[in-house]
């Protein structure tokens, strides 16, 4: 059955202002941001239709069946001696990457409660792409420094897994864009401050030709492996603009939505 949909996309508009994105933690959820967001009606097209002939290289983002032994993925030592090493196997198996390097992960509450409770973060309902031309390269250089100029020599992504954690997500899925429908003027920086540290992520305002696409109700067992960075300029995927949306189809009493994303880096050898 097709599940496209037509829903809104939060875009950014260019104003020239200033976009940054602030975060106060650790153990504190607050946010800020500048910026102004339009709403842009889309058709969101059901990627379950075509998930055996996407690809990271050319959409930048798979659709995999993934099974894991967590139990509960709000125990972070499960995450670490559980989940993290299957991600790290099914990174390498979905990219062909000879080394992975899980660096972070975030939890996602659709429950304010449940947010407040566990200090985790909301769904994100702006269309965005997690890291830039220059922040990709420079998370490297902080997270890996001593080996950082001899890892940056040769190709190296950065490869993201979303998944849900608990009931298949009814509320607020995510969408991705097909990597090849942006260009790179659709892309603006945004400054992403942490109390430690200084990053960037891109802001995506509005073109008709971006492709996007969702995977309904996805469960426990699946997983969306997108790339938000490729150091390669050879015409292949590079950023996958991503981003939460109002579900049209949600029923009412749809449970809030639970989902974890890691963050890693692929090294590929030549």
């Amino acid at each position: 059955m097709n599940h496209n949909v037509t829903v809104n996309i939060p875009y950014t508009i260019d104003t020239g202002e200033k976009l940054v994105n602030e975060t106060f933690g650790p153990n504190n959820i607050r946010r800020r941001k500048t910026g102004s967001h339009e709403l842009m009606k889309v058709e969101v097209r059901d990627g379950r239709l075509l998930a055996d002939r996407l690809s990271l290289e050319q959409q930048g983002f798979v659709f995999v069946e993934h099974k894991t032994k967590v139990a509960d993925f709000f125990d972070a030592e499960q995450l670490n001696s559980v989940y993290y090493p299957e991600v790290d196997e099914l990174i390498k198996n979905a990219s062909g990457a000879s080394r992975v390097a899980i660096f972070d992960h975030t939890l996602r509450s659709g429950d304010e409660s449940e947010r407040e409770a566990k200090l985790i973060r909301e769904p994100v309902l702006s269309a965005h792409n997690d890291y830039t031309e220059w922040s990709g390269p420079n998370r490297v250089r902080e997270f890996l420094p001593a080996e950082a100029e001899e890892l940056l020599a040769r190709r190296f992504a950065i490869i993201q897994v979303w998944r849900a954690i608990n009931q298949p997500i009814q509320r607020n899925p995510l969408a991705v864009a097909d990597a090849k429908s942006i260009a790179l003027e659709d892309l603006m920086v945004a400054e992403r401050r942490y109390p430690h540290r200084v990053g960037q992520t891109y802001r995506l305002k509005y073109n008709p030709n971006h492709r996007w696409f969702y995977f309904p109700e996805m469960r426990r067992d699946e997983a969306l492996v997108f790339k938000v960075y490729d150091s390669e300029k050879d015409g292949r995927a590079r950023f996958t603009p991503h981003t939460s949306f109002e579900d049209p189809n949600s029923p009412p009493d749809a449970p809030p939505r639970q989902s974890i994303e890691v963050r890693a880096f692929a090294f590929f050898t030549p």
